[in-house]
């Protein structure tokens, strides 16, 4: 079993980056697939319908990575096994990306870049980042 923590989330103009990291503790990460999924500010009730997130950034045991179509170019998603970290590196932020940012993972047997956001075990509470015009 993993715990997450998040950190990193801010208030940026557009255009402007941000990295989110993703620490974790009770297990190895080289065991987990794993991703950023985010749900918009209007929707991060926590009992809110699962449908309403989305998967953002993902990487299997491999190092196998999958993007959201929409932040292809613009987010990297890394995966440090030795430091427990999982990051992800938001250049040219636009305010459609303003939401709450989750890190996820699952012990996969069989390892592929998870974007699906049921695909998952672990989370994290989530950071914020807001975009503005």
């Amino acid at each position: 079993q993993v715990q997450l923590v998040e950190s990193g989330g801010d208030s940026v103009q557009a255009g402007e980056s941000l990295t989110l990291s993703c620490t974790g503790s009770g297990d190895t990460y080289a065991r987990y697939c794993m991703g950023w999924l985010r749900r918009s500010l209007e929707t991060h009730q926590r009992d809110a319908p699962l449908d309403t997130r989305e998967g953002v950034a993902a990487i299997d045991t491999n190092g196998k990575i999958a993007y959201l179509e929409s932040v292809k170019g613009r987010f990297i998603i890394a995966k440090d096994n030795a430091k427990n970290v999982l990051t992800l590196q938001m250049n040219n932020l636009k305010p459609e990306d303003t939401a709450l940012y989750y890190c996820a993972a699952v012990a996969c047997r069989y390892p592929y870049p998870r974007l699906s956001v049921d695909g998952y075990d672990y989370h994290g509470q989530g950071t914020r980042v807001n975009v503005s015009s």
